[in-house]
């Protein structure tokens, strides 16, 4: 087989905005040894026959361990193995997320999906297309180099010809790839750069079957669960009799404190679960900490240190002004507009179970640990669900319909959590507490910066640590102990990410308290993980400082920054604004910018904001925000540009309406009333232009509007009003608190 040197660098993807980098760090590539490193997800799955198959007919299936989640991720991995397979996108079909079929990718997360599955599925598909022009050469008896290939028909220049599904049966692609091949050059790309329709968008926009939560199956049932009043607590007694008599149950489901109902109908689940939760008799778990202080408590609690992002500058004279702030954020909720769903079936020793997890080898480890069965027996299928970046209750939900299915075999139970489940026991994005402190020299030049933040965990994923992290697994007779929480380390970083200012400081000191101790208010990964609240602390504070300087915001920062593409974005974003340096604001409207490099290695984005304040009510609106972004190589400008738009919404939602309310006895917010989103009707307009850079690598942006929005909205409000407010969210009652 011919083995050109390989010469781009690999793939990356930002949620949903698809965009591929070119070249493989020769460092990667397959060497001497069969163990040597392998790009991307073909490290962990070698084999050529997990990414693909050569069907009878010449049309190709592609597995993936990534999953979709509404971001495009199929579409764009359908276009990458069908432009190195050179077969037309009608003669490729893609497979994803099934422990059954699909190679271990873990989770889709962290807008990696292209960067590994990509690759992998790039390398792959071009290394497989270079057997089959080998197989042709070897039937021709030319040249493989003298080979053309088109729409799965391979020609010589004599005009013979070989198809793909003449030579399907003789490809062996049970084998290691070599990683060797080098996939097309961008200028020979058809179908990848093209904005094709996606593949979920059709049955979502018809009332087709779209999500899990619409799933039906024959003899089919319905479960649902009865959580204790709060975390922790121990269930003493239930009285059975009356609810295994009510119409339709068939089964009452008890492990220990983990207890359930089964009913022919939903809605009699839904009686019988409401019947449940008056009879039964529970020992309380400890109170949660007092929300009016939770942001103290948790600067109190023991703490992993850990100091990062120093430099070391000379001692600043006495004449140096210091300025020093505190910014919170509350813990948020992922707010699905479905609530978590599973349908999970029991049938001859072996369980089947359709979720819609984001990382369903990570779901079977645990239901293994939960269930007690071997993982040949455990089969997760990744079915869309509605709505959540981040960890929510979906793997909870597949656990929770797995242990019912056990009481009912044969019998598929679908088993979806009200509402009030979904607010009250799905994991938060962590509260955080961000202090900053920084000294001004006497041109207004930042000398020093001091940076310290506290949280929690925002990673407690299936499998993401030893343990057990479903939340049945914690209720059972045989209870099992929560995994250690743990925070990814730099320079992606959990809750300190984003935590190092990307500026050009002469002396700075960024201290992460990693806050371990398992609190009753359970925390994990939401979108972004600490970069929103680090973005909005740091951002913030720097617009405070050039207030303090006498400087514009965007001047300030420019002359702070040295990168010439972080620079570039906020030009570009002031010059879509019209950005008037130090305008003030009228007393009720004000602009503000924002900016960071989400996890100081991917896209680029900086905001400006526009915002309406009515000192009446306390009410804040966004009218219109201007983003630029640079994500590098563009491959889907469209896919990039909506992703932008979504996290700048979904910013906005968390920075004026979200946050998790509790007090001592338990979560409040159980309803869409007591955990209020924004409505359609204040949805900001956004104006985003890109910055397109072909020659370089392509970086994840599908994160990487959430943190400049919220400062900018934040920066907005203070020079519209005169008045900062450093405490998350931007409510009517803290309005209208601090214009006094």
């Amino acid at each position: 087989m011919n083995a050109p040197t390989l010469t781009r660098r690999g793939f990356s993807k930002g949620m949903g905005a698809i965009v591929l980098a070119f070249s493989l760090d020769p460092s990667e590539l397959l060497g001497q040894g069969a163990a040597a490193r392998l790009p991307g997800s073909l490290q962990n799955n070698r084999m050529l026959s997990a990414w693909l198959r050569i069907n009878a007919d010449g049309s190709a299936t592609v597995s993936s361990g990534k999953v979709e989640l509404g971001q495009g991720i199929l579409t764009a991995l359908w276009q990458i193995a069908a432009e190195e397979l050179d077969l037309p996108l009608t003669r490729v079909h893609i497979l994803s997320g099934d422990t059954a079929h699909s190679p271990n990718e873990g989770q889709t997360a962290g807008s990696q999906s292209v960067e590994n599955s990509g690759t992998a599925l790039r390398l792959a598909c071009a290394e497989a297309r270079a057997m089959l022009i080998d197989l042709a050469a070897a039937k021709l008896g030319v040249g493989a180099d003298t080979l053309a290939v088109a729409d799965g028909t391979i020609s010589a220049a004599d005009g013979r010809k070989v198809t793909y599904a003449e030579l399907a049966s003789a490809v062996d692609l049970k084998r290691e790839a070599t990683a060797k091949i080098a996939p097309k050059p961008p200028a020979k790309h058809k179908i990848v750069g093209q904005s094709v329709p996606r593949l979920d968008i059709p049955r979502k926009v018809t009332g087709g079957i779209a999500y899990v939560q619409d799933m039906f199956q024959t003899g089919m049932v319905h479960g649902r669960v009865v959580r204790p009043p709060r975390p922790g607590s121990t269930l003493e007694s239930f009285d059975e009799a009356p609810i295994k008599a009510m119409k339709g149950v068939i089964a009452v489901v008890r492990d220990g404190s983990f207890l359930g109902v089964v009913a022919e109908r939903e809605e009699q689940a839904i009686r019988a679960r409401e019947a449940l939760i008056k009879n039964a008799k529970w020992k309380l778990g400890p109170e949660l900490p007092d929300p009016a202080t939770i942001h103290a408590h948790l600067k109190t609690l023991p703490s992993k240190d850990n100091v990062i992002g120093v430099k070391q500058g000379p001692v600043l004279a006495s004449t140096a002004r210091v300025l020093e702030a505190t910014y919170t954020k509350p813990y948020l909720a992922h707010a699905s507009i479905g609530p978590s769903a599973a349908v999970a079936e029991f049938r001859d020793g072996k369980m089947t179970v359709w979720t819609h997890s984001q990382g369903v080898f990570p779901l079977r480890t645990e239901l293994v640990k939960v269930l007690k069965l071997a993982p040949e027996n455990i089969r997760c299928v990744h079915i869309e669900g509605s709505g959540c970046y981040g960890h929510n209750g979906a793997d909870d939900v597949a656990a929770d319909a797995a242990l019912l299915a056990r009481a009912v075999p044969g019998r598929p139970v679908r088993l979806q959590w009200m509402r009030d489940d979904e607010f009250a026991w799905e994991p938060y994005g962590a509260a955080m507490v961000m202090q900053v402190k920084a000294a001004l020299d006497p041109d207004g030049r930042i000398a020093d910066w001091q940076y310290e933040l506290w949280s929690n965990s925002h990673s407690t994923r299936p499998q993401s640590t030893t343990g057990t992290n479903v939340l049945a697994g914690w209720y059972l007779g045989e209870p099992q102990k929560m995994g250690p929480h743990t925070s990814p380390p730099q320079p992606a970083g959990g809750g300190d990410r984003n935590s190092i200012p990307l500026y050009d400081f002469p002396s700075q000191r960024v201290v992460h308290h990693f806050l371990q101790e398992v609190m009753p208010i359970r925390s994990s990964a939401l979108r972004t993980l600490g970069a929103y609240a680090n973005v909005f602390a740091l951002e913030s504070f720097m617009d405070e400082l050039a207030a303090a300087a006498n400087a514009d915001p965007v001047a300030f920062r420019l002359a702070h920054m040295k990168d010439p593409r972080a620079r570039a974005v906020i030009e570009k974003v002031a010059a879509m604004a019209n950005w008037k340096p130090s305008q003030s604001g009228d007393g009720t409207r004000g602009r503000g910018i924002g900016f960071a490099r989400y996890k100081n290695l991917a896209c680029y984005v900086a905001c400006v904001a526009e915002v309406e304040v009515d000192r009446s009510s306390g009410k804040v609106r966004v009218p219109q925000v201007w983003l630029a972004a640079d994500a590098g190589l563009v491959i889907n400008p469209n896919g990039l540009v909506a992703q932008m738009d979504g996290g700048v919404v979904q910013s906005a939602s968390w920075t004026l309406y979200e946050a998790v309310k509790f007090d001592k006895n338990g979560i409040q917010s159980r309803d869409w009333a007591s955990y209020p989103i924004m409505r359609m009707a204040d949805v900001p307009k956004v104006m985003v232009e890109l910055i397109n850079r072909p020659t370089e690598r392509a970086m994840g942006a599908g994160e990487g509007s959430q943190g400049p929005a919220v400062a900018a909205i934040a920066n907005a409000f203070a020079n519209a009003t005169g008045k900062r407010i450093r405490d998350l969210p931007l409510t009517p009652d803290r309005v209208k608190t601090a214009l006094g």
